[in-house]
């Protein structure tokens, strides 16, 4: 099985890449969903068999990207509890 984790901010997603345990988990920074659609559908073709994206991308983006995938991968994103979310807004508007 190989496994994928987009990460969405101020990333370059051809040179922000990391792989562990001989590139079956990768992770990959991708500056917006536009982005992210070409990761996921290059992964594709790779033949990945997961892709998991953080929380920033949302159930809506999230969609989007199964969609341009054809429905063909597992994708989930992230989420956190609702009592944490003033630590979030917090972390991440700083």
């Amino acid at each position: 099985m190989t496994f994928a984790y987009l990460v969405m901010g101020p990333f370059d997603s051809r040179t922000d890449r990391a792989a562990i345990h001989d590139g079956m988990i990768q992770v990959i920074g991708v500056a917006d969903v536009q982005d992210a659609i070409a990761v996921a559908k290059e992964l594709q073709e790779q033949g990945i068999s997961c892709i998991e994206l953080c929380g920033a991308f949302g159930p809506e983006n999230a969609k989007k990207i199964i969609d341009a995938t054809g429905n063909t991968i597992p994708i989930g994103f992230a989420t956190h509890l609702p009592e944490q979310e003033a630590l979030y807004q917090a972390t991440f508007s700083a």
